[in-house]
């Protein structure tokens, strides 16, 4: 049960990465776009950390407010992700730039949070 617990925290932080790295990517191309890649990194991210929430062996202690916080940041870069996308949709153009670095950092700081904490 452990390593399967291990395997999903691993995806955990892959999603994660694939957001960031989409990210990163974009800002080195001058872009400033926000990709189906970010969209798809942020969906494992977010099914992964739900089945992560659940108490897998009965013993484990769950930490509710990293959960909260992580929740939090996930919910707010899936509306900043959203509202890049409609917006690219409706004019054609790059996102502005604010909303763009609050994507990469709020990716960033959701892995650092998974890592770190």
């Amino acid at each position: 049960m452990e390593v399967l617990r291990s395997v999903v925290v691993l995806l955990h932080i892959v999603g994660f990465a694939v957001t960031f790295g989409a990210w990163v990517a974009e800002a080195a191309a001058g872009r400033f776009r926000t990709t189906r890649v970010m969209d798809y990194g942020l969906l494992v991210s977010l099914l992964t950390g739900l089945a992560l929430a659940a108490p897998w062996p009965a013993g484990i202690e769950l930490n509710y407010p990293k959960i909260g916080i992580k929740l939090v940041i996930l919910v707010i870069l899936g509306a900043l992700l959203g509202m890049g996308s409609a917006r690219q949709k409706r004019t054609g153009e790059a996102v502005p730039r604010p909303l763009f670095v609050g994507v990469g950092v709020l990716a960033f700081s959701a892995a650092a949070i998974a890592v770190v904490w």
